[in-house]
């Protein structure tokens, strides 16, 4: 039996598709998807502009989409149109995303395979935990102008609180939120985290010229920003920097 033909919209699934070695099955893929293993796949656009005659061309068996993405639910009901067969992600927090890899492997005949990368990922996670004199408040900033952020219901404050921290924003509800300068000021960060979406150069220079006194590091959003097999990547970023912090 031939593997599924697999089209995958976002970059996170590709990284899970990659993770468990079958990025030779992915037929389409996104233009923002760098996983290895894709050379063959055709590229039907940003995950937010998917052509999907394009996608329909490849004749796709599955077709992986997130709303992990904001927007895509667009791109979702286009391909639902086509007439395709389509899963669509939605984690919210870390053990979503855990549950997505296992979703994704059962969907394509790789359950236990699936399983046991999603128990590898989050033992790996739970490894980098430090010990800290109090929890430091991490602000994972998505975008600078205006400033968004993560807020309560992001996989960053599973992720942030496996090693340790909390995310600076957990009071506040919704997956993201913009900010101006004073209520970053109120959220008392101890550690701010560059990590632009879709920016093609990361500066926290300019985060850093805004006086807050906060120490800045940046992590691609390869590493935070998908739900995926890489957020190992972004964690052990972040430990680094939460391990040279002074609290008081």
């Amino acid at each position: 039996m031939s593997p599924p033909r697999i089209a995958s919209l976002v970059a996170s699934n590709s990284d899970i598709l990659a993770a468990l070695g079958v990025s030779g099955w992915v037929v389409a893929a996104d233009h923002h998807s760098d996983a290895p293993g894709l050379e063959g796949a055709r590229r039907v656009g940003l995950d937010l502009d998917i052509d999907v005659a394009a996608v329909a061309a490849t004749r796709p068996d599955l077709v992986l989409a997130s709303l992990s993405v904001p927007g895509q639910e667009r791109v979702v009901q286009g391909v639902r149109d086509a007439g395709l067969p389509v899963l669509v992600l939605d984690p919210v927090s870390l053990q979503d995303t855990l549950q997505d890899i296992r979703t994704i492997g059962g969907a394509i005949g790789l359950a236990g395979r699936a399983r046991e990368l999603a128990a590898t990922l989050e033992a790996r996670l739970r490894a980098l935990r430090g010990e800290y004199s109090r929890p430091p408040r991490v602000l994972v900033e998505w975008w600078p102008r205006p400033i968004i952020a993560a807020t309560r219901d992001s996989w960053v404050g599973g992720l942030l609180e496996v090693l340790g921290a909390e995310n600076a924003l957990a009071g506040r509800p919704g997956r993201s939120t913009p900010l101006s300068l004073d209520e970053v000021r109120a959220a008392r960060p101890d550690l701010i985290v560059c990590s632009w979406c879709g920016a093609k150069r990361l500066r926290p220079e300019l985060i850093e010229a805004r006086g807050l006194g906060v120490p800045v590091v940046a992590v691609h959003e390869s590493g935070l920003g998908r739900p995926g097999p890489r957020l190992l990547e972004g964690a052990g970023q972040l430990r680094a920097a939460l391990q040279g912090l002074k609290l008081d």
